[in-house]
C-alpha cells in the first residue's frame, strides 16, 4: 500500500469513528482494568466510500456493531487488541453470528461486526470480548430497536 492510499484509508476510518462518536453516548462496561465501549447503528450512516474501503455492506436492513477496548491504568486509557465475537438475536430467537473486522488506526482500535434486521425490529446483541488471551472473555449484552433508513 503506498503512502497516499494509507493516508486516505486512515482518513476514511477516522470519518467512521466520527460518525459513531455521537452514537456512543458513553455506552461501555468496566471489567477489571478494561473498559469495553460499544454501539450499534444502521450501516447507511457510513458513507459509501468508507464502507467500500472497510469492506462493509451498506443496506437499509444491515446494522453495524462497533466495539473498542481500553486498558485503564490510573487516568491513562490505552486502546488494546482483543478477540471479539458476537450474536444478534431477534425476539423470535432467530440468531445471526457476527464476524468482527479489526480496524487499527494506531491511536484507536475498533472491531466492526454486521447483522441484518427488519424495520422496527428489536435485536438482542451478545458480545464476547477477550482483551487478555490468558483470561476468560467478558460478556456484554444489550438490545436495541433498529429502523430502516
Amino acid at each position: 500500500m503506498n503512502h497516499l492510499s494509507r493516508i486516505t484509508k486512515v482518513m476514511l476510518i477516522s470519518a467512521l469513528a466520527l460518525i459513531s462518536q455521537p452514537l456512543l453516548a458513553e455506552q461501555y462496561v468496566a471489567h477489571g482494568n478494561y473498559e469495553i465501549h460499544y454501539n450499534a447503528f444502521n450501516s447507511t450512516f457510513v458513507q459509501p466510500d468508507v464502507a467500500q474501503t472497510l469492506g462493509l455492506q451498506r443496506s437499509k436492513r444491515k446494522a453495524l456493531v462497533n466495539v473498542s477496548v481500553l486498558k485503564v491504568d490510573g487516568t491513562t486509557k490505552t486502546p488494546v487488541t482483543a478477540l471479539v465475537s458476537g450474536t444478534a438475536t431477534n425476539l423470535i430467537q432467530q440468531t445471526q453470528n457476527m464476524t468482527f473486522k479489526k480496524v487499527d488506526e494506531g491511536n484507536a482500535i475498533y472491531y466492526l461486526g454486521q447483522f441484518g434486521f427488519s424495520d422496527q425490529q428489536v435485536i438482542r446483541l451478545s458480545l464476547k470480548v477477550q482483551p487478555n488471551p490468558n483470561q476468560p472473555a467478558y460478556t456484554v449484552n444489550f438490545e436495541q430497536k433498529f429502523y430502516e433508513e
